[in-house]
């Protein structure tokens, strides 16, 4: 287009639109305009519109939420879990997913049951199962955890609903919220990046919620969406030595915030020779964890700290 008024410039402009010839889901494109001796460049982001996915939030917290845990040869503690949760959910989903040697039926009602071949690991039954929740949200909890009144799953849907941006909340286990921050300085493409695991690393604090912060990674007692964590997934290579690993991965990626006024109680430790043999995990996994992570996240550093 051409023209030597400024008006009709204007109202030429305002009649413009861009239509890609290439197909591609996420790009972008420079457009350039001269007029005279003035350039302007404007970026032009293109993206495919995604679909909503939307979860029928029911009547109660139990259409709200499901809990999944994952157990290995630990059924007496699973039972006590089981037992403190219907104290005070009686109707609440519970996913369990099973890769004891030898497993045990669990016929307790809304609870699902999922077993798996023997010692896949940690975060194989994570996966296995978040996979099958069909809420908004699930709580993540150990199968050693137990519900007390400290337990308020409605306080955490409450933060969650109130930052839609938020993907993980993490409450506190026995009074230890365990949260983390993971500074990050990306290094270039030969040498790679260093991580640094901060314990009690935290960010700003949450409007309306005092006792909530910003952090990059919760304890092992934690509400999230379902949908923004299967994006992510635990990686499955990683079978006993495993935690912060899915929130280093999902460093970007995840919003993540721990607050201190929702609480779950720990189950007084017992003896169990059969699972005492894999409770500790032998140094050449402790080895294997880091050269995965030196790997697959181009780390030349790793901090602990």
């Amino acid at each position: 287009m051409e023209t030597e008024s400024l008006e009709e410039l204007n109202k030429l402009l305002a009649k413009v639109t861009y239509t890609s010839t290439v197909y591609h889901i996420h790009t972008g494109d420079l457009v350039n305009f001269l007029f005279e001796h003035h350039q302007a460049v404007f970026p032009i982001v293109i993206r495919q519109p995604t679909l909503p996915v939307l979860y029928d939030v029911g009547t109660d917290i139990n259409d709200h939420v499901t809990v999944a845990t994952k157990t290995f040869m630990r059924y007496k503690e699973l039972k006590v879990l089981i037992s403190s949760l219907r104290r005070y959910y009686k109707d609440m989903t519970l996913i369990v997913a099973d890769d004891s040697f030898e497993s045990e039926k669990i016929t307790e009602e809304n609870v699902q049951q999922y077993i798996m071949p023997g010692g896949q690991g940690w975060f194989a039954g994570r996966n296995l199962a978040v996979s099958q929740v069909t809420t908004k949200y699930f709580l993540w909890v150990d199968d050693d955890f137990l519900f007390t009144d400290q337990t308020k799953i409605e306080a955490l849907v409450e933060v969650m609903e109130a930052i839609p941006e938020l993907d993980v909340v993490g409450g506190s286990v026995t009074g230890n919220q365990f949260y983390f921050s993971l500074p990050y300085e990306e290094g270039d493409e030969l040498t790679g990046g260093c991580l640094h695991r901060k314990s009690n690393g935290k960010f700003n604090s949450i409007p309306n919620f005092p006792r909530c912060h910003m952090v990059n990674g919760v304890v092992n007692f934690f509400l999230a969406r379902t949908d923004a964590v299967s994006r992510v997934r635990f990686d499955p290579k990683l079978k006993r030595v495993a935690h912060s690993e899915m929130f280093m991965d999902g460093l970007g990626r995840l919003m993540v915030a721990s607050c201190g006024h929702v609480s779950i109680g720990h189950q007084p430790r017992s003896a169990n020779a059969d699972y005492a043999k894999f409770r500790h995990p032998a140094q050449s996994e402790m080895e294997y964890k880091n050269q995965l992570h030196f790997f697959k996240n181009h780390l030349k550093c790793i901090l602990y700290g």
